[in-house]
């Protein structure tokens, strides 16, 4: 059995904050900004938004989505490193508010890496038949973390969420490799305290993205006997565009089957791979028995991609 994706969806906050906005602030211009991220815009979420919050919209889209109801859900598992409680978890959370009473849930933290650690959890349970239907969810609300004179970390996160619904399929379509790498001893280049603000060697996150997304690509491709042209869509996390501009040249892969959301969403963590899922999706950027590379790298430092036949 595989861990078939039947249903996506995503939620955004409202707010809406510019470069040009940003500039008024903080020392920072809307060319600096985009040369050095390719962002333009970002999502904020207000003090009443929790990272739950988000989530709940996204995960009852993904189950419309689906045709499944939450009752359906044997386990919920959620890549967050901004629950709204340090307990109970954002999965329990939503398991209340789903009312998805026979599910089991969980948080599994990764970072910007948290959707790829939790959907590759997600799938072993369903390819060892423990259960059958399972939510993954990629959720933050990183803002609320920020420096806002910082201009080094305050440009580049926006918040978000983004879901999807797997089940078990034999039809040979699914998850068809996940691999998944941490370098703990790289981790100082990257923190959030309990009660303080990001701080971030860009420098150092930069070479070890650059490095680490090129090798998680290669690595899922390796497991299903594969090769970089067999790639329909790549969807990266959607951080820096000098990042994935950098691989994608270094790879030989066509910017058309790279898909790119990050000019309006800045970098929303556990929830940029999901939220540009469902953008594909709704774009027609996937048609049955493509081959999709997820692929992310976050704080940890933590990286990993699963490859998927839709």
């Amino acid at each position: 059995m595989k861990a078939k994706i039947i249903g996506v969806g995503s939620e955004l906050p409202p707010k809406v904050v510019t470069n040009d906005e940003l500039s008024k602030t903080v020392e920072t211009s809307d060319e600096w900004i985009k040369t050095r991220t390719g962002i333009e815009q970002r999502r904020i979420s207000d003090e009443k938004t929790s990272t739950s919050d988000l989530a709940i919209a996204a995960a009852e889209k993904a189950l419309k989505n689906s045709g499944l109801s939450a009752q359906d859900l044997d386990l919920i598992v959620v890549g967050t490193t901004t629950p709204d409680t340090l307990f109970p978890s954002v999965a329990c959370l939503l398991q209340k508010k789903l009312g998805a009473t026979k599910a089991a849930a969980f948080d599994v933290s990764a970072a910007c890496a948290g959707f790829n650690y939790a959907l590759t959890t997600a799938k072993q349970f369903i390819e060892n038949e423990t259960y059958k239907n399972v939510l993954v969810v990629g959720a933050d609300t990183l803002t609320k973390h920020l420096d806002w004179q910082d201009r080094g970390t305050c440009v580049l996160f926006g918040d978000g969420a983004g879901a999807v619904v797997l089940t078990a399929s034999d039809d040979g379509s699914g998850i068809l490799a996940s691999w998944l790498k941490a370098e703990g001893h790289l981790g100082e280049n990257l923190i959030m305290p309990v009660n303080g603000f990001i701080t971030m060697d860009g420098k150092e996150v930069f070479k070890f993205a650059v490095r680490v997304l090129e090798e998680s690509i290669k690595k899922v491709l390796e497991k299903a006997n594969l090769k970089a042209e067999d790639i329909n869509l790549l969807i990266p996390h959607q951080a820096n565009i000098r990042i994935i501009n950098h691989v994608i040249k270094k790879m030989g892969l066509a910017k058309e089957k790279v898909f790119i959301n990050l000019q309006k969403y800045g970098n929303t963590s556990a929830a940029s791979i999901p939220i540009a899922l469902d953008e594909a999706i709704q774009a027609g950027k996937l048609k049955k028995g493509d081959i999709l590379v997820v692929s992310g790298f976050g704080a940890g430092l933590t990286c990993g991609a699963n490859l998927i036949k839709w």
